[in-house]
């Protein structure tokens, strides 16, 4: 019984995990989780460094959750992002600019 203890704590997670994404209401205007990342100035070069179509999707994805607040609308929920489908795109770039940083960091230092 202590064994399957674990598998029910994480399926309760990941239950817990889709409901408080659904709760959050960015993915009800077709936003993903990446799309609502406070930009500094390492997001900021990590947007930069993105592929082309990446980042054409993101600013398609922004403009129109915009264009859905300003009219108090959402989109159909057909539409809405789902938990499955958020990848979280922008997450390698961010890793390695922020590496990138700490390393520069540290030579500064010496």
């Amino acid at each position: 019984m202590a064994a399957r203890a674990p598998a029910a704590t994480g399926r309760l997670l990941q239950g817990f995990r889709k409901w408080y994404y659904n709760a959050c209401g960015f993915n009800q205007i077709g936003l993903m989780r990446d799309d609502t990342i406070h930009e500094d100035d390492d997001v900021k070069e990590a947007i930069r460094r993105l592929p082309e179509n990446v980042y054409n999707d993101r600013m398609f994805r922004i403009k129109r959750a915009l264009d859905l607040s300003m009219k108090h609308a959402v989109l159909p929920k057909d539409q809405w992002t789902k938990y499955e489908e958020d990848d979280h795109y922008l997450e390698p770039y961010l890793k390695e600019v922020i590496r990138e940083r700490k390393e520069r960091e540290q030579w500064s230092k010496k």
